[in-house]
């Protein structure tokens, strides 16, 4: 299964991007959940904003592996007109770290005479609208865990000459590597309809095991070396330590897969990260390979059915 999701107010925010784009903006902040950065990381943003300063905010870092958040700083960070930073979305004094983070990206705008215009933009539930609310001291946005919340751009005083525009969570039309749109589902980032609960819990127990056995057999109270069964029979191990335990002895695998998924969003079995840059960089070159064949193949056929087409017309005209 690949987990693909592009509801059509989506079409409507990247209208909305583009025109807050067009009318004058200086940086862009992406806001990326720390514990799958690569995954959250929008291509068709990176697309829509090339050539502007970016601020990568690694979000939830509370949340995440903090020597794989160190990783993923260095890795942003090294890239051109770029800065990256760590951050909890329920920091209470954000708005200076966000301001001087765009400051030196964009060191000749600020003042009233020429305002810092800065974009704030991430996939749905990344925390930006919590993050929104803890800059304005108010409920200004509604959350949730859920994705697609926030449905209308807003303008936001961030410091003196500095205005931050905010915008609705916004997808892509098409994720080509198959471990993000697991991850991104793991993390609530795509709608409940467009994947299976136990596909992903069964995704995202086979990532998290080689890294974190212990933090797994902690959290699910299961004997030492559990951890290492295949993905189904841990999940399985999972079921029946919980009580999730139909009659007859059944396991149910739905509801353990819900638990899982749970776990991981609140931050209840540790402080995990799904990814680091070499991985995701080697995950995105195997997708390109196969998405490059797959519009080969597509490009062939229509090629071939244009032909037969052509054929047709002229062998009607004889």
């Amino acid at each position: 299964m690949t987990v693909q999701w592009f509801p059509g107010h989506m079409h409507a925010t990247r209208k909305a991007i583009g025109e807050r784009l067009k009318a004058g903006i200086d940086v862009v902040i992406e806001l990326l959940d720390a514990r799958l950065p690569g995954s959250s990381s929008n291509p068709l943003l990176a697309e829509m904003t090339r050539g502007k300063a970016a601020l990568k905010v690694l979000n939830k870092q509370d949340l995440a592996d903090p020597e794989r958040t160190a990783l993923w700083l260095a890795h942003l960070n090294a890239q051109p007109d770029t800065r990256a930073i760590a951050l909890d979305a329920s920091e209470r004094a954000p708005a200076q770290r966000l301001a001087a983070a765009c400051r030196e990206l964009m060191p000749h705008r600020g003042g009233m005479d020429k305002p810092l215009r800065i974009l704030i933009c991430g996939v749905p539930n990344v925390g930006k609208s919590t993050l929104i609310n803890t800059l304005v001291g108010k409920k200004a946005t509604k959350t949730g865990d859920e994705a697609g919340i926030t449905k209308n751009e807003q303008r936001i005083n961030l410091d003196k000459g500095a205005y931050l525009f905010d915008t609705p969570g916004m997808l892509w039309p098409k994720i080509i590597v198959p471990k993000s749109g697991f991850h991104l589902a793991a993390a609530g980032s795509v709608g409940h309809n467009a994947y299976d609960d136990e596909e992903v819990a069964l995704e995202l127990l086979e990532t998290l095991q080689p890294d974190y056995p212990g933090l797994i057999e902690a959290r699910y109270k299961l004997p030492a070396g559990t951890a290492a069964l295949k993905a189904e029979a841990l999940l399985e191990a999972i079921a029946r330590q919980r009580g999730a335990v139909q009659a007859g002895g059944r396991v149910n695998l739905a509801k353990a897969a819900e638990l899982v998924i749970n776990d991981f969003r609140t931050g209840i079995i540790g402080r995990l990260t799904l990814e680091t840059p070499a991985g995701f960089a080697a995950w995105q070159q195997a997708a390109e390979v196969v998405e490059a064949a797959h519009q080969a193949r597509k490009q062939a056929m229509q090629q071939k059915r244009r032909s037969e087409w052509r054929g047709e017309r002229a062998g009607g005209g004889d």
